[in-house]
């Protein structure tokens, strides 16, 4: 893990795929979202993210609810989610507490906790759902070289 550090994230667009399950099917989710967004003739800007709707504290994963996005260039309105959970959405630009997570997903928990109380001594409240951006191609990197970067949306106390 990385020092943590409070920073301002840019507004974006993202493609997305609203999901509830096993964290397993990721991998499935992150496929049918860049198909979709190369079958709409889009552009795939930067590193994909994971959004996590539901406190793993509070609920088994088979009822987790979450999503994948895919950000994409900024001409693209907002629209869905359709049918089958895939959209465009805009995100406003927001303060974040941020951690680099270096290994398997698996581990992660521990990141997560080290960033919150961080964020608490910093005198933060976290302000919304957490957030991963996946910095390596699982398909092409061993997950001992895994990097995330675990985001909090924060705001000052």
């Amino acid at each position: 893990m990385s020092e943590p550090s409070i920073k301002q994230t840019e507004p974006m667009t993202v493609a997305f795929i609203a999901m509830s399950g096993s964290y397993q099917q990721i991998p499935l989710a992150m496929g049918i979202l860049y198909s979709w967004v190369s079958g709409r003739g889009l552009e795939a800007v930067g590193m994909p993210m994971g959004v996590y709707l539901t406190d793993p504290a509070s609920a088994p994963e088979s009822e987790a609810i979450w999503e994948v996005w895919a950000p994409v260039a900024d001409d693209v309105e907002e629209s869905g989610p359709d049918a089958k959970g895939l959209g465009i959405k805009k995100l406003p630009a927001m303060t974040v507490a941020s951690v680099l997570h270096h290994g398997p997903y698996e581990s992660i928990g521990p990141t997560y906790e080290a960033l919150g109380a961080w964020a608490v001594e910093q005198g933060y409240l976290v302000a919304g759902p957490p957030r991963e951006v996946y910095m390596s191609d699982p398909a092409t990197v061993p997950p001992e070289k895994y990097l995330t970067e675990v985001q909090f949306p924060v705001q000052k106390t």
